[in-house]
């Protein structure tokens, strides 16, 4: 009698654990697996069983989402007329140059300039020029002769000699579109601090009135005067002195 208890005991148990539902990782549906984002696969949760369970980018192998290679790397492994662009097979950016802008050409499907072409300075080399759609060499830009003006002793007039240097550094800064120019005035040390500081402004207002009326704008020019407090040579020379009465061209 004890004997068929056990049996039957034995049996409800059985029972009772064929009803009850798998515990994960084992599983007889997704269900059991979503709470882990998963998918059932033979009775057991795994990350993925098709492409169509991982996020995109991403392919499923060996029941793992691993990120995709590129679909491409050149166009010929693409089909269909499209192009390979950074990694993936796209439609080509033109079929004809009607489509493309300024110099460019229709180049397997991609817009690109040919050789020597250009569209603005930045498709050029080092000094080279884009002129008329072409890299041209840049036509040389003289330099101009930054070198101090001198004046004689008390004066802030411009000699004829003066006035043929300003004329051909009025023509070079226009033709080289240099930068705003400070026109510092410098006297010597004779005479009082005072009066050499009104000298030194009166040549640097000189330099300034005769480029303007030689046609470089005004605003593109400072006057500044600094009277004997900038010595370009030191000493109580004739040759100092010289050397010191001066309008030095500073950018």
């Amino acid at each position: 009698m004890r004997r068929i208890s056990m049996v039957a005991g034995l049996a409800l148990a059985v029972a009772v654990l064929a009803g009850c539902p798998p515990t994960y990782p084992n599983c007889k549906s997704d269900e059991t697996c979503k709470e882990k984002g998963e998918v059932c696969v033979n009775g057991t949760c795994q990350e993925c069983s098709t492409d169509a369970n991982c996020k995109e980018g991403f392919t499923c192998q060996g029941n793992k989402c691993t990120p995709k290679g590129p679909e491409c790397s050149r166009d010929e492994q693409c089909t269909g007329g499209k192009i390979c662009e950074a990694g993936k097979c796209a439609e080509p950016q033109c079929t004809s140059k009607a489509q493309c802008q300024g110099a460019q050409e229709c180049q397997k499907g991609r817009c690109a300039l040919p050789p020597g072409a250009c569209n603005s300075n930045t498709d050029c080399g080092e000094g080279q020029e884009c002129q008329q759609n072409k890299c041209m060499a840049a036509p040389h830009k003289a330099e101009c002769n930054w070198e101090p003006l001198r004046f004689g002793f008390n004066e802030s007039t411009l000699t004829p000699e003066a006035q043929s240097r300003l004329g051909e550094l009025a023509t070079c800064i226009k033709n080289a579109g240099s930068g705003r120019i400070e026109l510092a005035g410098h006297a010597d040390e004779r005479g009082t601090e005072e009066y050499n500081l009104q000298l030194s402004q009166k040549r640097a207002a000189s330099v300034k009135k005769y480029l303007v009326d030689l046609g470089v704008p005004a605003s593109q020019l400072k006057s500044v005067g600094y009277g004997e407090n900038k010595p370009a040579e030191q000493g109580a020379t004739e040759e100092a002195w010289a050397a010191n009465r001066r309008v030095e061209f500073v950018r």
